[in-house]
């Protein structure tokens, strides 16, 4: 299943099969790793007709968790007909741990871009496809997402239980470390990082719709254009960014193997080179005459104090430019197995809890404390740290010590599904 492709993309490699399971830091991914033994030694059990796999093990997925959270998995390794777990994908393991390193640095760089142009460009560039390939992602292993019971399961204990217990510790955070004791807490309105799981939460929940509809990638861009002219959205649930950034998720749930087939050629890496350089010198030219805060996509025009047909404009360009440089960032992705291969199955887990540090270093003023830090080998040890950081937080020994708030199982607050334990007492039903 992680058979490497040929340079150019003459022979296709077998991406993974839908997954059922929910989006870790964001969502959807594949399951876990099953070692040969294991899984020879499972094939050969008796497997029930047609019944549905296991859970998926722990391993979050948003962002793109930014992965998914996604439900804990067999310990076995099989599934509930006795049939092993399918492998995840390197690939996609290594596109989510990249892609949390580059939110991770890029939460790094903010402080500096008053300072600096250099970083106000990387950081624009960047801010264009980090959180759009997280969720684009997500939106790709969101595709076999229906209403049935289980999946709602794992969708209330990956994605909203996460969503509540991060929203209040955060709020306590800030509490704290801002000297802010009058903060509220209050799940209508996301604070820093947990807009992602909200979002998701959303998103996942309309997937049967943009399965039944004909334009679903065009109708969704018109939902982000309308968002960005109406002002009267408000910050509940923090919808500006849920209608926003949707397209992205709605493009990954129609794309198709074959397309990570394509960008991933050779030429297409090697074009992705000037690409990315282009999109840098653009975002060099920009930087004083334009605000990151388009990027974030949380205001509408009216709010950001120009004519609505600017936003009209500016969505559909910034979806344009995001695609591209998506489609250049997965080029470079590797294919086979890496060291931080592993760490894709823990993105949300650092994903939200280096938010932690990252707010905290403003609330102590770390970055006004040391001018030196504004200095570029400062701005080049703020991103070496940074992605350290981020890297040990989505390490096995950090998923186990918060698989409680990440991924609870929590069967006490379910009902038994009367049809899968039928299913699961069936002759031949593993």
């Amino acid at each position: 299943m992680t058979n490497p492709v040929p340079p150019h993309g003459r022979h296709r490699a077998p991406l993974p099969p839908v997954q059922p399971s929910v989006p870790e830091t964001a969502a959807g991914m594949p399951a876990p790793r099953v070692p040969h033994s294991s899984a020879a030694a499972t094939a050969t059990r008796p497997a029930g007709r047609h019944t549905a796999p296991h859970p998926q093990s722990g391993h979050p997925g948003h962002p793109g968790h930014p992965g998914q959270s996604s439900a804990p998995a067999a310990a076995s390794g099989t599934g509930a007909a006795g049939r092993p777990a399918k492998q995840r994908d390197a690939f996609f393991d290594n596109a989510k741990y990249l892609a949390i390193v580059l939110v991770a640095m890029a939460h790094a760089w903010e402080p500096l871009t008053d300072h600096s142009r250099t970083a106000e460009a990387l950081y624009m560039t960047v801010y264009t496809f980090h959180m759009p390939a997280f969720i684009l992602i997500s939106g790709y292993f969101s595709r076999s997402f229906d209403m049935r019971p289980d999946r709602l399961k794992r969708l209330v204990t990956g994605v909203a239980v996460p969503y509540v217990i991060f929203e209040v510790a955060y709020t306590f955070f800030k509490r704290w470390a801002d000297d802010d004791p009058t903060q509220p807490i209050s799940l209508l309105d996301p604070w820093y990082l947990t807009w992602f799981l909200i979002a998701l939460f959303v998103w996942r929940l309309t997937t049967p719709l943009w399965k039944i509809v004909r334009w679903p990638v065009p109708l969704a861009l018109c939902v982000a254009v309308l968002a960005v002219i109406s002002p009267d959205i408000g910050d509940d649930l923090d919808l500006q960014r849920v209608l926003q950034f949707m397209p992205f998720f709605v493009l990954g749930l129609f794309i198709k193997p074959e397309h990570f087939q394509l960008v991933r050629r050779r030429e297409v890496r090697l074009l992705s080179v000037p690409v990315f350089a282009c999109a840098v010198v653009l975002a060099y030219w920009a930087a004083p005459r334009m605000t990151s805060v388009w990027f974030y996509r949380r205001e509408s025009a009216q709010e950001l104090g120009v004519p609505w047909w600017v936003g009209v404009v500016m969505t559909l360009a910034l979806f344009g430019c995001s695609v591209l440089l998506t489609a250049c960032f997965f080029a470079w992705v590797p294919r086979r197995k890496m060291w931080f291969t592993v760490l894709g199955a823990g993105t949300l887990y650092g994903y939200l809890l280096h938010g932690f540090l990252a707010k905290g270093s403003r609330f102590w003023g770390w970055f006004e404390e040391y001018e030196w830090l504004h200095k570029p080998a400062g701005e080049v040890v703020v991103t070496l740290v940074a992605g350290t950081v981020v890297t040990l937080l989505c390490t096995p020994p950090v998923q186990r010590v918060f698989r409680f708030a990440m991924e609870p199982k929590m069967e006490w607050a379910f009902r038994r599904d009367a049809a899968a334990l039928a299913r699961a007492r069936r002759p031949g039903a593993g």
